[in-house]
């Protein structure tokens, strides 16, 4: 794995979906996934463009956080982002590992995983 990323280092979909998750933006950051996608957050499982939607909408409407960018891995199919948020959900503060996986053209994320 390559370490050391900054953010602006990292592909066009993970960029775009970082920038837009946050703020009234939001609604848009689903243009960094494909329509096949799937994205596991907190043990659940979102398959498709309508279910990542919802997924969005909903942390958007229960909680509200900032992000700070921790550090980036990258090897040839796998991009690691660990971010630090800190909100009004339990504990308040939580470091996360995001997993991206990009098609195969590099232009969208055909799998996202979040966890501690």
């Amino acid at each position: 794995m390559t370490n050391d990323m900054q953010l602006a280092d990292l592909p066009l979909p993970i960029t775009t979906y970082f920038e837009r998750s946050q703020g009234n933006q939001r609604k848009t950051a689903i243009e960094a996934f494909a329509s096949d996608a799937v994205v596991v957050d907190e043990g659940r499982q979102y398959r498709g463009t309508s279910e990542i939607a919802g997924w969005l909408d909903r942390g958007a409407a229960e909680y509200e956080w900032t992000t700070t960018f921790l550090r980036a891995e990258r090897d040839d199919d796998t991009t690691l982002v660990v971010n630090r948020l800190e909100g009004t959900f339990p504990g308040g503060i939580v470091d996360l590992t995001f997993r991206f996986v990009l098609d195969s053209q590099n232009t969208a994320i055909s799998e996202l995983t979040i966890a501690p």
